[in-house]
Formats: structure tokens, sequence, C-alpha cells
């Protein structure tokens, strides 16, 4: 009965997103849209996206490719083509596996192991690597991160930290956890590399001797990675670190993993948080995700049976 449940409100909403990629490919705003459907601009420009793209993929779209479908201007000169597509296209319900998958404690392990193997600046390789899975960030805010967001003056690690409004890709403050020894090891062998190289160096006695606004992480010449606007519309601030992003397809060739990605860590995070009792809110307090049903979209947390709630009750 739950399956099933599940199965109806996944095709409920596939069909309201239907509507908003309608709505938005005729003219509206996602500003309208949200207002109209009593939710969050993001989780209307998130839905239109993920709708056109499978609309691409599995119906298909003349004139339009899948990685053309995640810009509003783009699916608004092929509005025709699109409307012809939605005719026959009937959102599925989720079935089988997921393509980005929940990954064992084991196989991010392994995972590490085999990118220290092959990887050719290991601390800064590792120390990328394990950020996906202690934090939960996108690799656009991982990129954003400074020294003083993980370090306090003393040279110790803030533990309960804050990801900054401006790193933030939805830029919003919210809370941001740094409590993975391995995380913290494979950083403290970066710094000391960084210090050795001098890139980023500050004062002796303050954040292990690096700057506190210099990046976390810097290219090998010690320069910050570069982060450029990608403007989807008029009027839309969109950016993207092409250098990092390119860093984690070669970790993610090098860790063997299959069905890891960046999506795949954040899935994993949210595994583990409902695993220690989280609900949607705290998750998307992690994530940076306003809504819970747009948490429930990425993860629905797993519910118990009836008959598992009510086994050995006395």
């Amino acid at each position: 009965m739950q399956d099933s449940q599940e199965v109806s409100k996944h095709h409920e909403n596939a069909l309201q997103s239907v509507e908003m990629l309608r709505a938005v490919i005729g003219g509206d705003t996602y500003e309208t849209v949200a207002v109209r459907f009593g939710i969050s601009r993001t989780a209307v420009e998130r839905r239109i996206k993920s709708v056109a793209v499978q609309l691409t993929q599995v119906v298909g779209v003349d004139g339009l490719k899948e990685e053309g479908a995640a810009f509003v201007r783009r699916l608004r000169l092929h509005r025709e083509a699109i409307l012809v597509a939605l005719a026959g296209f009937v959102p599925l319900p989720p079935v089988g596996a997921r393509p980005a998958r929940v990954l064992s404690a084991a196989e991010v392990a392994q995972g590490a192991v085999r990118i220290k193997g092959r990887t050719s600046r290991t601390w800064h390789d590792l120390a990328l690597y394990y950020m996906l899975f202690a934090t939960g960030l996108r690799p656009l805010e991982i990129a954003r991160l400074e020294v003083r967001d993980y370090l306090h003056a003393d040279g110790s690690v803030c533990r309960e930290s804050e990801l900054r409004a401006e790193a933030a890709i939805n830029g919003k403050l919210r809370p941001l956890y740094f409590s993975s020894c391995r995380l913290d090891d494979a950083l403290t062998a970066y710094f000391r590399e960084r210090c050795e190289c001098g890139h980023g160096v500050g004062a002796p006695d303050c954040y292990r001797g690096l700057r506190a606004d210099s990046r976390l992480f810097l290219s090998p010449c010690g320069e910050p990675y570069r982060i450029a606007s990608n403007n989807g519309e008029p009027g839309q601030n969109r950016f993207v670190c092409r250098a990092l992003l390119e860093i984690y397809r070669k970790l993610f060739r090098y860790a063997e993993l299959k069905g890891l990605s960046a999506q795949s860590a954040r899935l994993t995070v949210i595994s583990r948080m409902y695993e220690r009792g989280a609900d949607e809110d705290q998750v998307g307090a992690i994530l940076g995700i306003g809504e819970r049903s747009a948490v429930r979209e990425l993860l629905p947390r797993p519910k118990p049976t009836l008959a598992e709630l009510l086994d050995e009750l006395v």
C-alpha cells in the first residue's frame, strides 16, 4: 500500500512539473509559476529542468540536446518541438536502482585507497574526495570554501562552522560541520604541503600558517580555482568551476565505484543522516534544500512497516 501511494504521489508531482514546463516555455517566469503552484522559485526551476531532461532522454526533442535542457532560453527557443514531445510524454514512476546511488562505508573507503594510489596530488585530492561525503557540499561550494571556514585562528578545526551566503549556491547561510577524521588528516597533510610551497601563506602563528581568506583548495600553482559566470538567461547569475569539476571527474574514474558522482555523495550523506534519526528538515538544513518534498524526491526517508513498529512492544 505504501509503495502504491509513493508511486501515485510521484506521478502527480511529475504531471505538475510538466504543467510548470508548459507555463515557463510559454513565457511565464519562475517566480510567477512558483506563486501559482505554491512552492519556491528554486523548486520550480529544479523540477522544470528535471522533466525537460527526462523528455529529451525518453521522447526526444527536435533540435534540443540533453545539456540544452538546463537553460530556459533554449527551452523557449524549442517551444513548439517541446510541446509536440509532451503530447506523447507520460512521466513514469521510479523503478529499480537510481543512476546515482548510496555508497556503503566500505565502498567510500575503497575509493579513497584507489585514488591515493593513482593521483599525483595525494592529499589535495583525498581531501576533495572526503569533503563530498563529510559535508554534502556541491563542487562549486567546495571551490568557494576558505581557510577560515575550516580553521579557527589558533589552528584548531572549526567543528561547527557555517557555509557563508556568498559561498552557497542558493545564496543562503547554512550550517556546516567538519566532523571527519579522514578529512582532517588529509587536509592537515595538504596544508603542510601548501606551507612548504608558499601557497596562500600568512602569519606563521595563525590558521596553521595560511591566510584566513585563502581558498581552502588551490591549483597546483597555488592559485584559486577559477569560477566563471555561466548565465542561463538574462538576469540570472550562474557560476561554474570547470577546473574543479574536471578534477572530480578524474577522481571518480580513479575510484572505480559504480554510480559514483557528486550527486551520489549527497545521497550517501542523506542516507547516513537518516540512519542516525534525521528528518527531512535536518537534511534540508545541511544540503541547502528548503522544502521537505524536495528532500524526499532526492531520497525518501525509509519507513518501517506496521509489523516492525508493533513487533514485541511488550
